[in-house]
């Protein structure tokens, strides 16, 4: 983990900051993300039919629950000192290149894109952010997430 100061943050623009550990993406979290949102397409939730049917020979994760986890993930990479809240302000250029198949292991790659000072209390970042899978060439996600600093 990095931990950066808000007033030299700014010297890590264009640089990649690092990478998350590891995450193994299961099928219980499969279940309960479709749980949670309604979502119970039978490429995530019916093994035995996607092990049949679909491309990928298994269930695989919703985009949408892999774009959730950058907070998580990317919270293990950095940590943004003197400030005293984060809020999360949104993404960017949100894209799913490659699917997540149950089972398997994902982190994130952050770089920061951009800082820009909103005001004297507030600094707004944009970071670069790339959910690789183990073993694949393709990303799981790529994504510029926006995270508003308040100092």
């Amino acid at each position: 983990m990095v931990s950066v100061a808000i007033n030299d943050l700014e010297n890590y623009q264009g640089v990649v900051i690092g990478h998350s550990p590891w995450v193994t993406i299961n099928q219980d979290m499969i279940n309960a993300f479709a749980d949670a949102t309604g979502d119970h397409q039978w490429i995530h939730v019916d093994i035995e039919r996607a092990k049949r049917e679909s491309p990928w020979q298994s269930p695989v994760a919703h985009g949408y629950l892999t774009a959730s986890l950058i907070p998580r993930l990317n919270s293990q990479i950095l940590k943004v000192t003197g400030i005293t809240a984060t809020i999360n302000y949104g993404l960017d250029k949100l894209r799913f290149p490659a699917a997540v198949k149950a089972g398997a292991d994902i982190r994130s790659k952050v770089e920061l894109k951009n800082l820009t000072r909103v005001d004297e209390k507030r600094v707004l970042a944009t970071y670069h952010t790339t959910i690789e899978i183990r073993g694949e060439d393709k990303p799981a996600c790529v994504a510029d997430n926006l995270a508003m600093y308040v100092i």
